[in-house]
């Protein structure tokens, strides 16, 4: 095993081993717990993720499948993204509330929904993506990157 590989393997279970958190769907019935930090925070401004969540944006944090342990059923819908990969998102079948989702660019993943963990201190967002379908008045904040469309896998 390499130096980095140590390095990274070791970051990985420093991060699921800290703090919990739990993303929660409306009615309560859907829990999503998570161990440790994200591995990125982000912001979409794409149509799709305006209609699925109802807002102007969608605000989501990717963690390992090892951080994330889930809690009570959910529905799925699937769809083709633009990046040509698949991917499923888990509404609560009571509300109808997607917390988290899943897909075929980042299988070791779960997006879950910054907005579900209702923490005002969650951390903020490094990347802004399909900026061509921002609303013209949204600002971000200063330092983070800027996609016009999706965020490139060298980029990730």
């Amino acid at each position: 095993m390499g130096k980095f590989e140590a390095l990274g393997k070791t970051k990985n279970a420093a991060r699921e081993q800290a703090m919990e958190r739990t993303a929660l769907c409306h009615c309560g019935a859907l829990r999503v717990i998570v161990s440790g930090d994200p591995d990125r925070v982000y912001v979409c401004h794409c149509a799709a993720c305006q209609r699925r969540t109802g807002a102007i944006m969608h605000s989501g944090a990717a963690y390992l499948k090892s951080q994330v342990r889930v809690e009570g059923a959910s529905k799925v819908y699937t769809r083709t993204a633009d990046s040509g990969y698949e991917i499923r998102f888990h509404f609560c079948p009571n509300c109808g509330s997607n917390v988290y989702w899943e897909g075929e660019r980042f299988p070791g993943e779960y997006g879950i929904a910054v907005g579900s963990f209702a923490d005002p201190e969650f951390a903020s967002p490094t990347y802004s993506v399909y900026e061509e379908s921002i609303h013209h008045w949204v600002r971000l904040p200063s330092g983070i990157n800027h996609f016009p469309k999706g965020r490139p896998l060298a980029n990730c």
